[in-house]
């Protein structure tokens, strides 16, 4: 019988504590594993001076945040000089903004010298504008054509006060107000208003002429009214790319009119005329009937005697007469000779 040197239970242990170091080196190796994710993106914050730890790099992971976003929108920040706090990029892309897109605009913000915060280009973003187009539209203003030809129509139809159509557009360059481009009415209010500007003004033109003459009235006119209350824009100018003359709008519409009062007119005539057809046969029935009485009153005369046959048979000869003047009167009348 063999007699192990090892004193009892030593085996055991050595195997446990090989077990232990086995477990604890495969959680290291998934620990710098899951580090190494990461390892690459705190470099960069640490070298930036972002200021971002690693710790706070893996909380974010918890917390359902894209670290690379917060790293890079924090890196451009801090290399544009333009103050941005950690916590609010995280609290920006949790609440689904672009947190890129906010901070290219604080960076494009401070170099134009525009008064713009991060929580109101944060609000902008949320609010569904693009706030970096906002910014640039702020620094180059932008042209807007009215009427919107993306919508069909390419010119604005207005009538003067002597009849005649004047089609206009019109180009609007504005630039963006960034003091009211939350809540503020967008594009399509301004091209509304100035079309309605543009209808007005055209409206109380004596004459086409005065349009064709002067179009730079249309812009001064439109302008003065101030059409950009209330709207996320500023207009900086209104300019009659275009007039040209439409149809006769006053003589078609008069045309009409005496159309209608023809029409009028003619329904008038034949109800009289109906009522005058009426009115006819109804005097012919009276007559009719007034005639068939007469038999009646011959046949009364004679039974009371105030009617003899001698008187019967003038009467009946005068009749005779009579009909025979009617024929010679009227050739159409008389009986055929019977000659081919």
């Amino acid at each position: 019988m063999t007699v192990s040197p090892y004193p009892p239970g030593f085996l055991l242990a050595n195997n446990l504590l090989y077990i232990g170091l086995g477990l604890l080196l495969v959680f290291l190796l998934i620990l710098v594993i899951f580090l190494m994710k990461f390892l690459n993106l705190w470099v960069q914050a640490y070298f930036s001076k972002a200021g971002i730890t690693l710790f706070q790099l893996i909380g974010m992971s918890l917390r359902k945040i894209n670290p690379t976003v917060i790293v890079r929108a924090k890196i451009s920040a801090v290399q544009a000089n333009v103050l941005v706090h950690t916590a609010d990029l995280e609290a920006h892309f949790l609440a689904g903004g672009n947190v890129i897109n906010v901070v290219r605009s604080l960076i494009a913000s401070d170099r134009a010298g525009l008064d713009l915060d991060f929580k109101r280009a944060a609000a902008i973003d949320l609010a569904g504008r693009d706030v970096l187009e906002a910014v640039r539209t702020c620094v180059n203003p932008k042209v807007i054509d009215c009427p919107d030809p993306a919508r069909g129509k390419t010119e604005v139809s207005a009538m003067a006060k002597d009849g005649i159509q004047v089609l206009a557009k019109a180009r609007v360059t504005v630039r963006t107000n960034i003091n009211r481009l939350v809540g503020g009415a967008t594009e399509e209010t301004i091209i509304a208003r100035v079309g309605e500007g543009i209808v007005s003004t055209i409206g109380s033109s004596d004459s086409h002429k005065d349009v064709l003459e002067n179009p730079d009235n249309i812009s001064k006119t439109v302008l003065a009214k101030g059409l950009d209350a209330g709207t996320a824009f500023e207009i900086l100018s209104i300019d009659i790319a275009d007039v040209d003359i439409g149809n006769n709008i006053g003589a078609r519409l008069q045309a009409d009119q005496a159309e209608a009062d023809k029409r009028i007119a003619q329904a008038k005539a034949e109800e009289r005329r109906a009522m005058a057809v009426a009115r006819e046969q109804e005097m012919r029935a009276k007559v009719v009937e007034n005639e068939a009485e007469v038999p009646l009153a011959m046949a009364e005369a004679f039974r009371s005697g105030n009617l003899g046959i001698l008187d019967y048979m003038r009467l009946k000869n005068i009749e005779a007469d009579t009909s025979m003047r009617k024929g010679f009167a009227d050739p159409k009348d008389e009986p055929s000779s019977g000659k081919s």
